[in-house]
C-alpha cells in the first residue's frame, strides 16, 4: 500500500495516541515542570511514563530493545 500523499515513511511505526483527564493541580505542574526544561508537556508526560514502565517493570526495555 503507498505512503499517503504528503508523507515520507520512516521505517518507524506511528506512535499511539492517548488522551487521558488530569486533576488541574497536576496538569499544572507537569506544565511548570515543562516549562523549567524548556520542552512540551506531552514530552514530560511521555518521560514520565517511560520511567514509570521502567521502575515497574526492569526487564521491559531490555526485552523491547531486544
Amino acid at each position: 500500500m503507498p505512503p499517503k500523499r504528503g508523507r515520507k515513511p520512516t521505517g518507524k511505526p506511528r506512535a499511539a495516541r492517548a488522551s487521558v483527564s488530569l486533576p488541574p493541580e497536576i496538569y499544572s505542574t507537569l506544565q511548570d515542570i515543562a516549562k523549567q526544561k524548556k520542552v512540551s508537556t506531552a514530552w514530560v508526560i511521555r518521560e514520565a511514563a517511560e520511567k514509570y514502565i521502567a521502575e515497574q517493570w526492569p526487564l521491559f526495555e531490555v526485552a523491547r530493545n531486544g
